[in-house]
């Protein structure tokens, strides 16, 4: 059923889970995906002098680290207004056609990305 704001349970989770991340140190953006078995992975930027990952990268290689083979969708929280290339690549590497949910900083979905 959808939610009020017109995104499915399951995609408003993962936005919500997004935001939480982005929240908990002030990141630049958070990200969260989704895996085929319904699990859910959330990130933040990290920006280390020897390290750095977008959210959604880093999404991605907790799913992969915790044994996802597929993603179902993701999600990514922040100021951007566009998806940065190498975010949608790490997700196109496990799952050709999910869609990334781009939403503001207040969790309204500005775009649905493939």
């Amino acid at each position: 059923m959808p939610e009020p704001d017109g995104l499915a349970a399951e995609d408003a989770k993962i936005v919500t889970l997004a935001r939480a991340a982005r929240a908990r140190i002030g990141a630049a953006e958070g990200a969260a995906v989704r895996d085929t078995d319904g699990r859910s992975y959330a990130a933040a930027t990290v920006a280390l002098p020897s390290l750095r990952l977008t959210a959604l990268q880093a999404a991605v290689a907790a799913a992969v680290s915790a044994g996802a083979a597929d993603l179902e969708a993701a999600a990514v929280v922040g100021q951007a207004t566009e998806l940065d290339a190498a975010s949608l690549a790490a997700v196109h590497d496990l799952a050709p056609g999910a869609p990334v949910l781009l939403a503001d900083a207040a969790g309204a979905v500005l775009a649905v990305v493939r």
